[in-house]
């Protein structure tokens, strides 16, 4: 009789330790639905991290390493294949720090449930850009916001002290953890790759200005630019691919020097007639001018997306690359890019459709 007891007492708790791990579970579940369903707001950070979506997750460990990548709506497609070459090429802590806008938040959270990246979604509020953005129409329909969001690192990224910013026109075939390695110099506030550097600059722009040095970007005969004693045949570097030592960058307030560059130049015109749509770099050479440091030009090998790019570069020597750039015209996803067939490895289908990339076999079908 007493060992029975024993069993009924037992079978007892069996059945309310279980009744306990369900109640959790449930609380656990209805807290995430809430936070799905949650508006959003400008500014707000979205945390939506996926991993346990995938069936193959890769054990990742070690110091997190944010990324932070544009995306607007007509280049979701790009941010979302940049991300999927660095996940896949790296066993990296990586976390993805997306910054879109409002409108694209459901569209890109779509995607993202496909994949297995670690993330978060941040949404730009375009009224920071008030008064720092020239009003002039012609120039008003170039702008494209999230070109600038790069300047407000330290803004998302609040608790990191180094990140790395990547435009959506990129695909890594390197370990990003070497990258996030970079060394950067005390006093610097970040690694760039310079224009004039051995692997990209068979690569520079022709016809469009000397864009491998500081008067490709800036109007010299300006008095504020005069003022700052800068050499206008300074060679140039890409903001499109840098390493940023954010704790550096709010000593010397980076961002508020950058705006108010963005400021001036809204009043004053001071950057060059011969600039293309560059214009997040203008104010990046100013303040970085002669004080930043420099990050492996493999890292960074760029100009895929002008005319002639597949002239100026062969096979063996992209795909030994770390970092492809097809900045220019021409993208990896449109009909007339070189190299395409890279980008193509790592593209992930846009579950809603919206988003196709181009391609010639595809149009004479």
């Amino acid at each position: 009789m007493t060992l029975r007891r024993v069993n009924v007492v037992i079978l007892v708790l069996l059945v309310i330790a279980f009744l306990i791990i369900l109640h959790r579970n449930l609380l656990n579940l209805n807290d995430f639905l809430k936070q799905e369903n949650q508006d959003t707001a400008p500014g707000m950070v979205l945390p939506f991290e996926t991993d346990f979506l995938s069936d193959h997750k890769v054990i990742r460990s070690g110091e997190e390493i944010p990324v932070v990548i544009t995306a607007p709506e007509e280049r979701l497609g790009a941010a979302v294949t940049a991300m999927n070459s660095i996940y896949r090429n790296s066993k990296a802590n990586v976390v993805f720090n997306i910054v879109t806008l409002n409108e694209s938040v459901v569209h890109l959270r779509t995607w993202l449930s496909k994949t297995d990246l670690k993330h978060k979604i941040i949404v730009f509020d375009l009224k920071i850009l008030t008064g720092k953005i020239s009003t002039d129409p012609q120039k008003v329909e170039a702008v494209k916001p999230l070109t600038f969001a790069r300047f407000f690192m330290p803004v998302f990224l609040p608790d990191a002290e180094k990140a790395i910013y990547l435009d959506d026109d990129v695909i890594v075939q390197g370990d990003i953890q070497e990258l996030f390695d970079t060394s950067i110099k005390p006093g610097h506030a970040a690694a760039f790759s310079e224009d004039c550097d051995t692997a990209s600059s068979k690569g520079i722009v022709r016809g469009a200005g000397n864009q491998n040095s500081y008067i490709g970007f800036l109007d010299f005969k300006k008095e504020a630019i005069k003022k700052l004693g800068m050499r206008a045949n300074t060679c140039s570097f890409n903001p499109g691919v840098f390493v940023a030592n954010l704790t550096e960058w709010k000593q010397q307030n980076i961002t508020s020097q950058l705006e108010f560059w963005m400021e001036r130049n809204a009043k004053e015109d001071l950057y060059s007639k011969t600039l293309a749509d560059s214009i997040t770099t203008p104010p990046m050479l100013i303040v970085f001018y002669k004080q930043h440091s420099n990050i492996d030009p493999m890292w960074h090998v760029r100009h895929l997306g002008v005319t002639g790019a597949g002239n100026r570069y062969s096979p063996q020597f992209v795909k030994a690359a770390k970092l492809l750039h097809w900045n220019g015209h021409y993208k990896p996803w449109g009909r007339s890019s070189t190299f395409s067939d890279i980008w193509d490895k790592w593209y992930i289908p846009d579950p809603t459709g919206k988003f196709h990339p181009i391609r010639r076999h595809a149009e004479e079908k």
